[in-house]
């Protein structure tokens, strides 16, 4: 059965996959962002092929990631709301257009630049993005506070004489978009395979001993490092094991609190009321808890 592009936007998410028999794919748009599209034409895809979709208002190019979508990507795809469709593969000459929206982003940025010293804000461009049909172009920036850009985004709008979007990035986006090499050594996880941000709390560092100074544990985004988001579950596992902090437990007859854990040496440290610190073995803890 053939189903035209109404009948596809009123049917829900679970209902064009079950009744089209159409998969959704994974799509980064050059805004940083990930979205899923329906490919109603069964396109034959592969991961890093560029394609053209269908936007709010418009059309825009991206890349593909993933073909196959579940789980959690799908839960997603309900939060998108509408749904949106791959309309076709990138030609040559889409690609080659990709030059001549380059150079409008790069003469838009010369505008914005030459605009935002008329006004007294604290923001810093990070990147100019033209949507691939030309009817939005969107400045990224950060900054420390909140900024009141209106009257800048109509004098933009008409300079440029397109819809203008401006879109304040964090800290974590602009580690995105420049890249560069974490104090592992290795390049930035959120720029090289990440595709969207985990919550990261103090908690984890709490839990893998590494709260005692945070300017260690965070990236140059001024944020937790995304590692211990990563590690959590290990930790969480391996310290089942272990008495929980603050815990007061009797060691050779005296009163003590369990003052620190040691995952990787094994090792419990204990403190009496006295503030005397000593420490236990893992094993000698676990074998005094199975004699009482």
């Amino acid at each position: 059965m053939n189903y035209n592009e109404s009948e596809i936007e009123e049917m829900t998410l679970e209902e064009t996959i079950e009744e089209t028999g159409n998969e959704y794919v994974e799509v980064e748009m050059r805004c940083w962002k990930i979205l899923y599209f329906l490919n109603p034409n069964n396109i034959k895809l592969q991961p890093d092929d560029d394609v053209i979709v269908e936007v709010d208002r418009g059309q825009d190019i991206g890349k593909v990631t993933h073909t196959a979508i579940r789980g959690k990507e799908y839960d997603e795809m309900h939060k998108q709301g509408k749904v949106l469709s791959v309309i076709r593969s990138t030609t040559e000459s889409d690609l080659a257009s990709m030059e001549e929206i380059m150079e409008r982003e790069r003469l838009a940025t010369e505008k914005f630049m030459e605009a935002l010293v008329k006004y007294p804000f604290d923001m810093k461009w990070l990147d100019t993005v033209y949507q691939f049909d030309g009817n939005k172009v969107t400045f990224f920036f950060s900054s420390e506070g909140r900024v009141d850009f209106r009257e800048f985004v109509r004098e933009l709008a008409s300079l440029l004489k397109t819809r203008i979007e401006l879109h304040q990035s964090t800290g974590r986006d602009e580690a995105k978009k420049l890249g560069g090499y974490g104090m592992c050594g290795n390049q930035y996880c959120c720029s090289s395979f990440m595709k969207r941000f985990n919550q990261v709390t103090i908690k984890m560092a709490k839990d893998q001993n590494l709260s005692g100074n945070l300017s260690k544990i965070s990236g140059p985004c001024g944020r937790l490092l995304c590692c211990l988001h990563f590690e959590e579950d290990f930790y969480a596992e391996l310290s089942k094991e272990f008495p929980e902090i603050g815990d007061e437990v009797y060691w050779e007859g005296r009163k003590m609190y369990v003052y620190r854990n040691d995952f990787n040496a094994k090792t419990i440290y204990l403190a009496s009321e006295t503030q005397e610190i000593i420490t236990v073995s893992l094993e000698k803890y676990q074998e005094s808890k199975k004699k009482k």
